[in-house]
């Protein structure tokens, strides 16, 4: 007869019960797994298999890059349930000195996003899997975060000169309607014909996104998860217009090479385009300008990333007294909580002039009623009625 082994790490006596009749009946069908023995790497790995169901494939991708280069060298021998706080701070302490590529300093950012994957899977390790009393990642200490600088933005006529540049390529609808919509690159590499209505009250229809995952290009639902449709305005129609016709182009060019598909952007045989591609362009787009407005004695745009034409769009629209939650349906946004936390700066700035705005409001109002009082009483104001 084998000697019984000691488990702890129950939260309540019912729970320890439980856990010793499955214990049991899990033993008598050759499946017991000893507790006790699992490491942080084996769990880590089971924890990503279960959660991939619930999360997207780029999301669930994401985590498992995570924990094979950062975590499982480093902890993933170790038992997990002899995990502890200092563990887990040590770990942030050695990536945030050495974790990056040959030795380098891990950033800060990258580091507190191993943070919030050790404290969701370790939370599931107590919660559900119920192998841990408590979640020692809730303690752990990180580094502190690094202080953003200003972000440069453009404004209009940035915008206006960088779409000047970018009319000569074949992919400049796909920057005007990035910069006229604030829509994800992604969504707009999703985008297909079926879903952008050039008639009547035109608009787009986001259903979807297009992410990389191991050099493969895989398409989803929305970051939300949620389909939004997106008004645009006629001189957009005209590029959208202008874009089809190239395009169509392009297939009578190609002939039998053609790959035929409804995606909206697409390469000049027809393939689906990746969302890097797009980002690699306006770098290149943007040297190119700045090369030649030096060349002519102008001053060149300061550089920005793609995604900035996102900002750029709510930014202006903000500024313009549209309302946050207008704004926060176009970008996508599930709350307007969300907008009103990622541009509160642009809000603050808008709060400023809120005084001055009520006063000329009142002044207008006060000017409009004397006007009413003369037209009423003449130049010398109401009479006292005897």
């Amino acid at each position: 007869m084998s000697k019984p082994k000691w488990v702890g790490g129950f939260p309540t006596e019912a729970e320890a019960k439980r856990a010793r009749d499955a214990a049991r009946a899990g033993a008598n069908r050759g499946e017991f797994v000893d507790r006790n023995k699992v490491t942080v790497e084996e769990y880590l790995r089971k924890w990503l298999e279960d959660h991939a169901l619930e999360v997207k494939p780029r999301t669930s991708a994401g985590y498992a890059h995570i924990i094979r280069v950062y975590v499982a060298p480093r902890i993933g021998p170790m038992r997990l349930q002899a995990l502890k706080t200092t563990n887990l701070t040590g770990l942030y302490r050695d990536l945030s000195e050495g974790g990056g590529v040959g030795g380098k300093p891990l950033a800060a950012r990258t580091v507190e996003y191993v943070h919030a994957v050790m404290r969701k899977a370790l939370a599931d390790a107590v919660n559900n899997d119920q192998i841990l009393t408590s979640n020692p990642a809730l303690n752990a200490k990180r580094p502190r975060k690094e202080l953003h600088q200003p972000v440069v933005m453009w404004n209009a006529e940035n915008l206006a000169a960088f779409l000047e540049t970018t009319s000569r390529h074949r992919m400049h609808a796909y920057f005007q309607l990035a910069a006229y919509t604030g829509a994800r690159r992604g969504e707009l590499m999703n985008l297909r014909w079926s879903d952008v209505h050039l008639g009547d009250g035109p608009f787009i229809r986001v259903r979807g996104t297009v992410a990389v995952i191991e050099r493969r290009r895989v398409e989803g639902t929305t970051k939300g998860g949620r389909e939004r449709t997106i008004s645009i305005d006629p001189d957009t129609v005209g590029h959208l217009v202008r874009h089809r016709a190239e395009q169509e182009q392009e297939r009578q060019v190609a002939g039998a090479s053609w790959v035929d598909d409804d995606h909206v952007f697409r390469q000049e045989l027809g393939l689906p385009m990746f969302p890097d591609s797009p980002t690699a362009l306006m770098a290149k787009l943007l040297r190119q300008h700045n090369q030649g407005a030096v060349g002519l004695g102008r001053k060149p745009l300061p550089l920005i990333r793609l995604h900035d034409l996102r900002h750029l769009h709510a930014t202006l629209l903000l500024k313009a007294g549209v309302p946050v939650h207008v704004v926060a349906h176009r970008l996508g946004h599930a709350d307007p909580a969300i907008t009103l936390r990622v541009y509160a700066h642009v809000l603050d700035d808008q709060a400023s002039h809120a005084a001055t705005v009520f006063r000329q409001l009142m002044e207008t109002s006060e000017r409009g009623e004397e006007t009413a009082d003369e037209a009423r009483y003449g130049t010398q104001g109401p009479r006292d009625v005897p």
